[in-house]
């Protein structure tokens, strides 16, 4: 078996972590100022923060350089609707309204997180190749 860990780089642990169990209902279940764990009802690993410039990982040693600078986080998920109306209670930047996109035949929007990360919210599907 082979799973990811996502790990995102952030400026505020707490406030990241806060930002995306708002939005997606997770549940943090590790970590302290510098690093969390952001769990599914299921209890999947779904996304770890990493505050700036801790750990010495050399991904993260320069807040200054330019967070997802070619990485959009895509979500697939049968609740967009509600993870929409969480964003809009949230007041968050939505970057790209709910829209067919042509190349899936899925309806999505994006939207940006507080460090800078992009999120395409999707409606679920599998890949057919």
């Amino acid at each position: 078996m082979l799973k990811i860990d996502l790990i995102l780089a952030v400026k505020e642990v707490k406030a990241s972590a806060k930002w995306y169990e708002s939005v997606f209902g997770w549940k943090r279940v590790q970590g302290g100022d510098d690093f969390a764990t952001l769990i599914s009802e299921n209890k999947e690993v779904l996304l770890c923060l990493n505050a700036w410039e801790e750990h010495e990982h050399p991904t993260m040693i320069d807040p200054a350089s330019m967070p997802g600078s070619g990485l959009i986080l895509h979500f697939r998920t049968d609740a967009m609707n509600a993870i929409r109306q969480n964003i809009e209670k949230m007041d968050a930047a939505v970057e790209e309204d709910i829209h067919l996109n042509p190349n899936s035949g899925k309806l999505e929007f994006s939207v940006g997180d507080p460090d800078g990360y992009y999120l395409t919210i999707t409606e679920y599907h599998t890949y057919e190749g």
